[in-house]
């Protein structure tokens, strides 16, 4: 049940950087006018399911004793 819940987890901050690449792409190849703040808002949205993501793995691996001391 545990690693139902992490998979969970992780699956909400996957879903949010998937939506951020998708709004990004889109206003990339929009020609419109405000197009620049549907970028900027994906933009936002990738940085912040990657950034959960990466917190997520570097707490996770700091636990198990698999980080750097350089990280530590």
């Amino acid at each position: 049940m545990a690693r139902m819940a992490a998979f969970i987890v992780l699956l909400i901050p996957i879903l949010i950087t998937a939506g951020g690449i998708k709004l990004m792409r889109d206003s990339f190849f929009a020609f419109q006018g405000g197009a620049w703040l549907q970028f900027i808002g994906g933009l936002l949205m990738f940085l912040a399911g990657l950034g959960f993501l990466a917190g997520f793995l570097l707490r996770r691996d700091r636990r198990t004793g698999r980080v750097k001391e350089q990280l530590k």
